[in-house]
């Protein structure tokens, strides 16, 4: 390989070769080659010299797995290999659709259920069953665009091509391949089962990484020429309004741009490595000023320049490389050089580093290719940027444009310049969701959009209310004065929704923490579409924007502007079996059905199904950086049995088996209506002592509460509003078991829609005389279906109906 990588950039774990049992075909002139890697993961590769790829790819690096169960009926002419899953037919010729086919088992549609290799299904249109998977970027996007593929489809099979992509070497290196015509393809032959699918997945790609804590908070970002004073001054300004921050991002002009020494060189002023001094004088102050804010930093990077001759750390590369400064006019950006890309993360990124940066957000926009053919830049880039970050034992970060299969080893993901309109705000909940369907969990997009589109107040505000529930929350704007994101700089009402909006993506962090560890864990992505729990309902593909928010919630956002009359919003979402409470209003639902939902813009559609619990941070105004808290609150839905793993650590540890999290259990049993918290696992990395909120949301009234702590009976404050009983129990330690007991087999409240239809009324833009007859019918004794059609007789506007009969017909028990 010539010059190695450092040993920073070499700690990269692959077991790319698979077990010898587990392969069908690749000996002696044989041209093919079939690897069952699980019972529904088929790797199938053709080679005309019979020369079969076994390094590490981007997307494959684990395929020593266990062997599944299969069988082989092998001919002179035929080869048929069978698993529980699919049923393989091969006629010994290069690959064709007739020659090579996979019967998929499951219960899919026989019809469409068979995959033929290069070939389309018969009388079916292009595209008909797929699901989609991500995107390279959303950079000028103003609504959908095309996804690439995903590992599920809805006639149960999905087939990747890994025929072309980056390898990597023992020694941790990149190449590219073999010359000459080679496949290279896996099949994913996993039927309905798409959450099997997925998890086969990062079996042979790799798990997700856990992210720091302070990662799930909020980001502040935009392209703007700040001085360090009032980039400091603006996070200060967050903290008085009481809106918490984590991460503070420094876009381009951190370093030289438009200097008269760039204008010189002839480059574009994109890339740079030295401070403006002009604007941060004292970097290593400003730096540490945020960081005693509790705040992570990461400046923009565009690395596609290189290094040029007046960047502070040229001769220092020079040196690295073995050049002369004096006859060096520019270092140029070589990828596929490792000599190179030690001076890049040992020399120019680690300075910088030494001054106070924590992470890279790199912009790299410059295409595919490289010196190398099938070596892209961007996955040399995520590659080795995670690896770096990892010095000293850190949880590495990245920030970085998906690359294809497999990056979701890298995460974080920024997904680009989306365009400022509803179009683009529409697409992103279902962008984020089937991401998924490639692995790929920890998207973070532009918040309230970055450039063009238009100034809309509403627009921006669900915006955010959607980055709660998103996996980053990122506010971004581009360089146009008039694009901002701070909430005083928007209308009285959009400032306090925004400001509300943001507080409760840090009260969410406990929740957000404990699905970062169960997505490591156990390869569930933190947002997931309504169809992989059931893909034989036709409801759950219709609604692209729902989706499921970590094991408790279903979120349901508003991607279109509200009404004139109602002054609502609304979305169509299909409720799961089950009734469901609504974790903002406490209104009850049946479930199993499609309705619309109506909500002011203070409004969320979140919903909890019987059963559920969710940890929130109990501080109205949580601090910067998503600290441990010393105040938990506990939403709890009855109606049926509940348990939830409260897991904190304290973000030491770059792989999951080197942290050290602390679980507190958290178990409801709906016979006896009892709520048992803790103990916690450990006090190691938590507070000794914690104060807990425990609310049951719209719980029958019940006027036999016990508490106990560690057994002991013990007198706690308990408070119950419209829609909430609250349980207050201070100073409890964290080594102590708390039981309480609300009376056996607690209900949910049954909705009263007349309270919850009131507001809807009240706030109409239309004449009084017709509101007071639309309330004297809500409010009446009659059938349901007697108001609903007095209601139709009026000829009202058809959302205020809308509006009025969500609530009418939310629960059946009414």
């Amino acid at each position: 390989m010539g010059d190695s990588l450092s040993d920073s950039l070499r700690r990269f774990h692959s077991r790319p070769v698979a077990n010898p049992a587990a392969v069908v075909g690749g000996q002696g002139e044989t041209k093919y080659r079939f690897t069952l890697l699980t019972s529904g993961l088929l790797r199938y590769e053709y080679a005309e010299d019979g020369i079969f790829e076994d390094r590490a790819s981007t997307f494959a690096i684990n395929r020593d797995l266990p062997v599944p169960d299969y069988e082989v009926i092998d001919t002179e002419s035929t080869l048929e290999i069978a698993t529980d899953h699919f049923h393989l037919r091969y006629d010994k010729l290069p690959f064709s659709p007739g020659g090579l086919r996979v019967q998929v088992k499951g219960g899919v549609t026989s019809y469409h259920s068979e995959w033929r290799y290069g070939g389309t299904i018969p009388n079916c249109p292009p595209g008909m069953y797929e699901l989609g998977g991500t995107a390279r970027t959303l950079d000028e996007a103003n609504g959908r665009i095309p996804l690439g593929p995903g590992v599920i489809a809805a006639n149960g099979f999905s087939a990747l091509d890994d025929s072309h992509t980056m390898l990597f070497t023992d020694d941790g290196w990149v190449a590219g391949r073999r010359p000459g015509a080679r496949i290279d393809g896996y099949l994913f032959a996993y039927g309905f089962d798409y959450k099997a699918a997925v998890k086969a997945l990062y079996t042979i790609s790799g798990k997700q990484p856990l992210l720091p804590r302070w990662s799930l908070g909020n980001w502040w970002s935009r392209y703007y020429k700040y001085t360090a004073d009032e980039y400091l001054e603006l996070m200060d300004r967050f903290r008085a309004e009481g809106i918490p921050m984590s991460v503070a991002v420094l876009d381009m002009d951190w370093h030289w741009v438009d200097d008269e020494r760039v204008r010189k060189s002839g480059l574009s002023g994109w890339t740079g490595y030295s401070w403006q001094r002009e604007l941060f004088p004292d970097p290593q102050a400003f730096l540490a000023e945020l960081h005693k804010r509790d705040l992570k930093v990461t400046p923009n990077d565009h690395p596609a320049d290189g290094v040029a001759k007046y960047e502070d750390v040229f001769e220092k590369v020079c040196k690295a490389l073995g050049r002369d400064p004096r006859q060096t006019k520019h270092v140029p950006f070589e990828a596929t050089d490792p000599k190179f890309l030690n001076a890049y993360f040992n020399v120019v990124l680690r300075a910088l580093e030494d001054d106070g940066i924590d992470f890279w957000w790199v912009d790299w926009q410059q295409g595919e290719f490289s010196a190398v053919p099938g070596v892209d830049p961007l996955w040399v880039l995520n590659h080795y940027h995670f690896l770096a970050n990892a010095r000293g034992g850190k949880r590495p970060l990245t920030f970085s444009r998906f690359a294809g299969p497999g990056s979701h080893r890298y995460p974080v993901g920024f997904s680009g310049d989306t365009h400022v309109t509803w179009d683009s705000l529409d697409f992103q909940p279902e962008f984020t969701a089937t991401s998924s369907n490639i692995g790929f969990g920890w998207w973070s997009h532009d918040i309230g959009g970055h450039l063009k589109g238009y100034k809309d107040f509403e627009l921006t505000t669900r915006w955010v209310q959607l980055g709660v529930f998103s996996p980053i929350l990122r506010l971004h704007s581009c360089d146009n004065p008039f694009v901002t994101k701070e909430p005083w700089s928007f209308n009285k009402e959009a400032q306090i929704v925004m400001t509300d909006a943001l507080r409760l993506r840090h009260q969410l962090i406990p929740y957000l923490y404990s699905m970062n560890v169960r997505a490591a864990r156990a390869d569930e992505p933190l947002v997931q579409p309504v169809y992989w729990y059931f893909p034989r309902r036709k409801e759950a593909y219709r609604h692209k924007n729902t989706f499921f928010f970590g094991s408790e919630l279903l979120v349901a956002p508003f991607t279109s502007p509200r009404d004139n009359v109602t002054r609502r919003a609304r979305t169509a979402v299909w409720l799961p079996p089950g009734r469901h409470v609504d974790v903002f209003s406490g209104v009850v639902y049946d479930g199993d059905r499609e309705i619309l939902v109506y909500r002011p813009l203070d409004g969320y559609a979140v919903f909890a199904k019987e059963g559920s619990i969710i940890p929130f941070d109990a501080a109205k105004e949580p601090a910067n950086g998503g600290k441990l808290p010393d105040s938990v609150e506990l939403k709890i839905v009855v109606g049926a049995d509940a348990s939830f793993d409260l897991i904190e650590d304290d973000d030491q540890g770059v792989h999951l088996e080197e942290a050290s999290p602390v679980s507190t259990p958290i178990n409801f049993t709906q016979q006896t209506g009892t709520l048992t918290v803790g103990p916690s696992s450990s006090t190691s990395t938590i507070p000794s002592t914690r104060h807990w909120l425990l609310s049951f949301l719209s719980l029958e009234s019940s006027s036999d509460i016990k508490v106990e702590v560690d057994g002991v009976e013990k007198k706690a404050r308990v408070s119950k509003s419209a829609t909430t009983t609250s349980i207050y129990l201070e100073s409890v330690p964290s080594t102590s078991k708390i039981t309480i007991q609300i009376g056996n087999a607690p209900q949910l409240v049954k909705t009263d829609a007349a309270y919850h239809t009131y507001p809807v009324i009240h706030e109409a833009q239309m004449p009084f005389t017709p509101k007071l007859r639309v309330w004297d019918v809500v409010q009446s004794k009659t059938p349901i279906t007697h108001r609903l059609s007095q209601l139709q007789a009026m000829d009202l506007d058809r959302n205020l109906l809308g509006a009025i009969s969500e609530y009418l017909l939310a629960d059946s028990r009414v």
